[in-house]
């Protein structure tokens, strides 16, 4: 039986999305998307907005994107179904909201000692009641005129080896897929061709991502090639691991993405939504 439409991945304003959660919310609706999981990264605000109106003809599924490190790579895991209320939760984000706090404070002042205004306080505005990150000081020099786009922000000052792209100590892969685990929640690979790994790799973080307690991993998203899912997908059954697809959608001005717009996933054996629904 096909499962109804559902997008399992994307991002509102309470991180680096474009949209608030109502506004996202909407946009599904009005995108025929019957199962939303909205996954903020390190964050679950704007699942809390928009947990009510599960039901009114779309199921909310609580989710979320953790940032953490796999042999001193940053890896992210989507975490799903579980109760966004959970003390031990809210905690370990916490932690991670005064890291990335920090880290956006740490941001400005290289940027200063660029030569660039002080942008913090502009960022902030563009973030509203989420967290700073660097698509906020990308944005935020595009507004003051410092850059053409967002995309030579990142080229010039926030890309990976830039001044901007200030490193944190995220927590371990062990401590997020335990956390959503006793959160009464399932952790998934997020898109796993984007790490710039090979598949060998690719392979060897699967591994100890089950050994740990992991449950599933992204097939479908934006850029996964078919030959990448065929890849994903026989990963997937030799490991038992369960299927996921999402749009990793961010803002509405990305033409080539948005709700509940991702490569076809062929089989719906051992998917995600079979657990959780």
């Amino acid at each position: 039986m096909d499962l109804p439409s559902y997008d399992l991945h994307c991002h509102s304003t309470a991180s680096d999305g474009a949209l608030a959660p109502l506004e996202l919310l909407e946009r599904a609706r009005s995108r025929d998307i019957k199962i939303l999981a909205l996954t903020d990264h390190d964050t679950v605000q704007g699942v809390r907005e928009i947990e009510r109106y599960s039901d009114e003809g779309i199921k909310i599924i609580p989710g979320t994107e953790l940032t953490c490190l796999w042999n001193g790579r940053v890896i992210h895991l989507v975490g799903l179904g579980f109760d966004s209320g959970s003390s031990e939760l809210n905690a370990y984000l916490a932690r991670i909201n005064e890291l990335r706090v920090a880290r956006s404070q740490a941001i400005a002042q290289r940027m200063v000692k660029l030569g660039l205004p002080d942008l913090y306080d502009d960022a902030q505005k563009l973030a509203g009641n989420g967290v700073v990150g660097r698509p906020h000081y990308a944005r935020a020099m595009v507004e003051k005129g410092l850059v053409a786009n967002e995309q030579q922000a990142f080229k010039k000052y926030l890309g990976a080896g830039k001044r901007g792209d200030v490193k944190m100590e995220w927590p371990s892969i062990e401590e997020a897929v335990s956390v959503i685990k006793r959160a009464g929640g399932v952790s998934v690979i997020a898109h796993p061709t984007k790490y710039k790994m090979t598949f060998t790799k690719i392979r060897a973080l699967v591994a100890d991502f089950v050994s740990i307690g992991g449950d599933g991993i992204e097939i479908s998203y934006p850029g996964a090639t078919p030959d990448h899912q065929f890849h994903l997908l026989r990963i997937a059954a030799e490991n038992r691991l369960m299927v996921s697809a999402g749009s990793d959608f961010h803002t509405p001005s990305n033409g080539w993405t948005d709700l509940g717009k991702y490569p076809p996933l062929k089989g719906q054996e051992n998917h995600v939504l079979n657990y959780l629904l």
